[in-house]
């Protein structure tokens, strides 16, 4: 009978990192959707609150944040955004990573959020694209924009990011925004090792396919680390095949609403309790936030004296 392998955690590969280990964020509260889509939309700072918990619980070690007004329309509010991060660390001491996503050439409201509130991560949008999305059934277009972000409105986040000692999640749509980083990385304004996510099946972005990921992870630099954002259908298919090919995952209801039943999830945490089901199956475990804070080399970004313990 063949002996069943055992993980002891030790690195695997020449830069120490433990391929077994993957790390889990989950995406609690994105700014298009509602609660009339999915009724467990959080908008309120004690809602996301509640919700970053209900991740970590499930084995999140770092939860993505849009902030919101109490009505659920999308706030840049720094107040706001400190709001938050004082109710999730009343809970829990999860990884906070940030939005800076805008529409507008003006981020000053996303500067002064970091600099204040001093998140471990900053999403940071990595370049300019059609965003929209299309109704087969009506022959029309739900929305249709563009998401503006050229490299002087990205300079100006990475300055901010880089004064608070916040770890950029360098968010790319298509494989010419990964190509993209390199003259940042020349500037001294983006210093490796890199943290990127690859955001699939966004119309006017990649597709969902296992060949987009393998492409773009050909292109980002060697030692990068690199995660999954599958949005809507597909994503659990997405987020398997990451799993194989050995990045991180992201689940969350920004991304997506259902299980992979079917079902509507009633919360964050049964979208976190799926992918970290995933990431068992197939033979790794998720990272605990100490080992996640490790592998994605970050300062501590308030976390010393929060509630709790390592995830589970």
């Amino acid at each position: 009978m063949r002996e069943k392998p055992t993980f002891t955690g030790e690195p695997r590969d020449p830069n120490g990192r433990d391929p077994d280990i993957c790390v889990v964020t989950c995406a609690l509260t994105g700014v298009l959707a509602g609660r009339k889509q999915c009724p467990a939309i959080p908008y309120t700072p004690v809602e996301i609150a509640e919700e970053a918990k209900r991740a970590y619980d499930a084995g999140a070690a770092a939860v993505h944040i849009h902030a919101r007004n109490d009505d659920g329309s999308p706030t840049f509010s720094p107040a706001v955004f400190a709001r938050i991060k004082d109710e999730v660390r009343q809970r829990c001491p999860v990884i906070l990573n940030f939005s800076t996503g805008t529409l507008l050439d003006d981020v000053s409201e996303q500067c002064a959020t970091l600099r204040e509130s001093r998140p471990e991560i900053a999403a940071l949008n990595m370049g300019t694209m059609n965003y929209s999305k299309y109704s087969r059934a009506r022959k029309t277009f739900d929305f249709d924009m563009v998401f503006p972000n050229t490299y002087a409105k990205i300079s100006k986040l990475l300055g901010a990011m880089n004064e608070a000692g916040t770890k950029p999640e360098l968010e790319c749509f298509d494989t010419g925004h990964t190509q993209g980083t390199w003259p940042l990385v020349d500037m001294g304004l983006l210093k490796p090792p890199l943290q990127f996510s690859f955001i699939v099946n966004v119309l006017g972005g990649i597709p969902a396919h296992v060949e987009s990921l393998q492409l773009q992870t050909r292109i980002m630099p060697p030692g990068s680390e690199w995660e999954v954002i599958g949005i809507s259908h597909g994503q659990w298919r997405m987020l398997a095949a990451a799993l194989v090919l050995g990045g991180n995952v992201r689940c969350g209801l920004e991304d997506h609403f259902y299980l992979p039943s079917g079902e509507m999830a009633r919360s964050n945490g049964e979208l976190c309790e799926v992918a970290v089901r995933m990431v068992r199956d197939v033979g790794r475990r998720p990272a605990t936030v100490e080992e996640a804070r490790q592998i994605l080399g970050l300062h501590d970004g308030g976390a010393a004296g929060a509630a709790g313990g390592a995830a589970p």
